[in-house]
């Protein structure tokens, strides 16, 4: 790839889009930038960081909980990087205690991976009520076990993102959880809005894909998700047409407290990159009408990208490009404690892509660039 200064037709800098912005690439890396007039070869499209997905169950035919290995991690954001997901935080749901021991050692050995953020452990300390399709007999309240678990991947300098249920954890321990350094995130909970709010103010900063198994907002009991709306936390979505109405999303953007910081997540499993169907606790889970659905008919992750998440924001809940891309770039990476990943400045050009007047991601930088030189 030849060195030089490169002018897309708009950049992405991580807080807005600007039309101005020419990079200079040096050894597959962008070294400067400049708003100035410079002679640049021209690159069709928007430049952007690549998309940051912090709850990813699966892809390229894996999942997490069947292959918890730092192997099965790396096939995983290999699947999604083919769709301009460039950093991942594989998640492990609700199993056998072995099986999360086994994810954390593959969190740990895959720490170096620039493209594996840490782990996500969602579950098994949740509601039973509100499970979802998570395994009801492997749910249990938060113990010393996972508690060691989340303070060794901690030591090792491995970012955590635990999703619990304030109904299966003490204060305590939710505080002890945020003073190791986890983000501690709310969801499938059947918790008062009162319990919610109590959880938030001993550490608890995020809500797990906000409508989907918690209790609802109604008239008199505002419920987990009229408790994280008003809170002023972050609160990560899926926007796939079947887990949340659009509609719903949209009001949700429009109420949600000031300091509010709402992100996407795909909740990907298996099928993103792989075959239409994979087994979850011995259950086959198919693909159907765009839909994952278990044996009972449930709703079983999703079968979507960030990539097609982020356009469907923009063209179904109708959001500004900008704040669609805030949602599957800077927020999550800032979240993480990665907010590197949301900058043009100093990333590979493998870790940036291009994408169409559609918002459909049609290659990387490097691609980019390959091409305008052809």
């Amino acid at each position: 790839m030849t060195d030089g200064w490169f002018k897309p037709d708009r950049v992405f800098d991580g807080q807005d889009i600007v039309d101005d912005l020419a990079v200079r690439v040096a050894d597959g890396a962008i070294v400067e930038t400049s708003r100035a007039p410079i002679p640049a070869t021209a690159l069709s499209g928007l430049l952007t960081p690549g998309f940051v997905d912090l709850q990813v169950n699966g892809g390229g035919g894996v999942l997490l909980n069947n292959t918890p290995t730092a192997d099965g991690m790396a096939q995983i954001a290999a699947a999604h990087r083919r769709f301009g997901t460039a950093a991942i935080l594989p998640t492990v749901i609700t199993d056998h205690p072995d099986v999360l021991a086994q994810a954390a050692a593959a969190a740990i050995a895959a720490k170096d991976a620039p493209d594996i953020l840490g782990l996500h452990i969602e579950g098994p300390h949740i509601s039973v009520a509100k499970r979802g399709t998570h395994r009801a007999d492997c749910i249990r309240p938060l113990d010393q076990d996972t508690l060691t678990i989340v303070s060794d991947l901690r030591s090792a300098g491995v970012a955590v993102m635990i999703t619990l249920a304030p109904e299966a954890a003490t204060l305590a321990q939710i505080t002890a959880l945020s003073e190791m350094g986890a983000v501690v995130s709310l969801g499938h909970t059947d918790a008062t809005a009162e319990e919610v709010e109590a959880a938030i103010k001993a550490g608890a900063r995020c809500g797990t894909h906000l409508f989907n198994a918690m209790s609802p907002m109604t008239s008199r009991a505002p419920g987990a998700v009229g408790a994280i709306l008003n809170a002023g936390v972050a609160f990560g979505m899926i926007c796939d047409g079947a887990h949340v109405d659009d509609r719903m999303l949209r009001l949700a953007l429009r109420a949600c407290a000031g300091g509010s910081a709402p992100f996407l997540v795909s909740d990907a499993m298996a099928t993103v990159g792989g075959e239409t169907q994979f087994t979850l606790y011995g259950q086959t889970i198919r693909l159907q009408e765009g839909r994952l659905v278990n044996a009972e008919g449930n709703l079983a992750g999703a079968h979507i990208t960030q990539a097609a998440g982020m356009r469907r924001l923009v063209q179904h809940v109708g959001i500004p490009l900008a704040d669609a891309l805030r949602m599957v770039v800077t927020t999550p990476a800032t979240l993480i404690g990665q907010p590197r990943l949301a900058r043009v400045l100093g990333r590979l050009t493998d870790d940036l892509f291009l994408l169409d007047g559609d918002g459909t991601v049609v290659g990387t930088l490097t691609q980019g660039i390959a091409e305008a030189e052809s």
